[in-house]
Formats: C-alpha cells, sequence, structure tokens
C-alpha cells in the first residue's frame, strides 16, 4: 500500500530544515506536499482545497498545533489530521484526539509509519466523500418525479 500510495498532504512545523527534510522524503514516495510553517498559514492555505491528510506539529509558536487543529475542524470537520511532537504527553494527547485528531506521532517521526498514518487518513477520507456522494445521489432521485 505504501509504494503506490498517492496523496496530497500539507505539512505543518515551525521548523523549517524539518519542514524541507520531511517534504522531499515524502515527495520522492510520490506525494504531493505542500507546506506552511505556522498554525495561521496552515489555517488559510486548506481554504479551497483537498488535502488527503493535514500532519501538524503540536509546539508551534502563535497557534500552537492543538489550536491550528481546533480552527481546521471547525471549517472542515471531515480533515483527517495527524499530530507530530517532540514532547509527547498523555494530556497533550488526549485533548488533541478530542478536539479530532486521527492520530499523534511523537518526532523523530519514523517514516513507514507517518505514511501507514497517511494512507489511513486517505482511505478514511476517501470512505467520506463516498458517503456523501452517495446521499446527494439519494437526494437528487427524492427530488424528481420520475
Amino acid at each position: 500500500m505504501i509504494e503506490d500510495l498517492e496523496a496530497s498532504v500539507l505539512l505543518v512545523d515551525d521548523e523549517e530544515d524539518f519542514l524541507e527534510t520531511l517534504s522531499a522524503r515524502l515527495e520522492t514516495r510520490g506525494l504531493k506536499v505542500n507546506s506552511v510553517t505556522s498554525g495561521a498559514d496552515a489555517v488559510a492555505d486548506v481554504d479551497g482545497k483537498e488535502y488527503d491528510a493535514i500532519v501538524v506539529d503540536l509546539a508551534m509558536p502563535g497557534i500552537d498545533g492543538i489550536e491550528t487543529l481546533k480552527r481546521i475542524k471547525q471549517k472542515y470537520p471531515d480533515m483527517e489530521i495527524i499530530m507530530l511532537t517532540g514532547q509527547a504527553t498523555v494530556k497533550k494527547s488526549i485533548e488533541a484526539m478530542k478536539h479530532g485528531a486521527g492520530d499523534l506521532l511523537e518526532k523523530p517521526v519514523d517514516l513507514k509509519v507517518l505514511l501507514e498514518k497517511i494512507g489511513e487518513a486517505k482511505h478514511k477520507r476517501m470512505l467520506v466523500v463516498q458517503k456523501k456522494s452517495q446521499e446527494e445521489v439519494k437526494n437528487i432521485l427524492k427530488s424528481k418525479s420520475w
């Protein structure tokens, strides 16, 4: 599954070197990657875009990862978000999950695990889109008199 994973991903982290390295590693595996260095930029970037997964660092200056997660989920509740952290705590993990994070991974992130999580996020997102499409078709059929 990982070898043929074609996904669109947004990376959000204030560490530019980390972003560049992770972006390059994901792109060499066929993923389409956008990256931003702040929570505010992430919230603005998701407007009008369809990402299979958003990977957000928990600890960032300004709008931190939890607040970024909340704001994106408020606008796009079906968006799949994976949190990354260098300082994992049970409290922060629970808080992230309460606000809709799909997963929380520790830095340095194991690329294989991250790719698996992105694949899972894409699969979940595809199921949501499929379900919405089916509901739209049902509504259209109900509204027609033929």
